[in-house]
């Protein structure tokens, strides 16, 4: 079960063998905080992409999700496909730019140095290299 499907439902998890928590913030060390989400993790993975193929991912999966939202008009990409594709590829392109590749290299990538391993990807999403810290 994802939690992102059920927003408003609490599911307490009594000592699994294995709990994935996925999400870009879990490494992360907040000023304000002293206990981290990594405090209470085993072993953390970071996956890792060039900026470049992860723009192109996005891209590729917005125009995935333009051709859902065609026919919904309550779908968030609904919008998007009421104007030229170009139009609405450039529009993203000014989302990566101005919001998704600033957040990357600001918050995301100063992470990968703290998880356990690090998978990286190549083109076409193959795992190219894995890295694991020594402990």
């Amino acid at each position: 079960m994802c939690i992102r499907d059920r927003p408003n439902e609490v599911q307490e998890i009594e000592r699994p063998d294995v709990l994935i928590i996925e999400g870009i913030n879990t490494l992360q060390l907040p000023s304000s905080e002293q206990i981290y989400v990594s405090d209470f993790t085993d072993f953390s993975i970071y996956v890792d992409a060039r900026a470049k193929l992860i723009e192109e991912w996005y891209l590729e999966r917005f125009k995935a999700l333009l051709k859902l939202a065609k026919d919904d008009p309550d779908n968030y990409y609904h919008s998007y496909t009421k104007v030229p594709l170009d139009a609405a590829v450039e529009s993203a392109k000014n989302i990566w730019y101005s919001v998704d590749l600033p957040n990357l290299e600001d918050y995301i990538l100063p992470t990968r140095s703290r998880a356990d391993m690090i998978i990286h990807k190549g083109e076409q999403h193959i795992i190219d290299q894995v890295m694991l810290r020594k402990s």
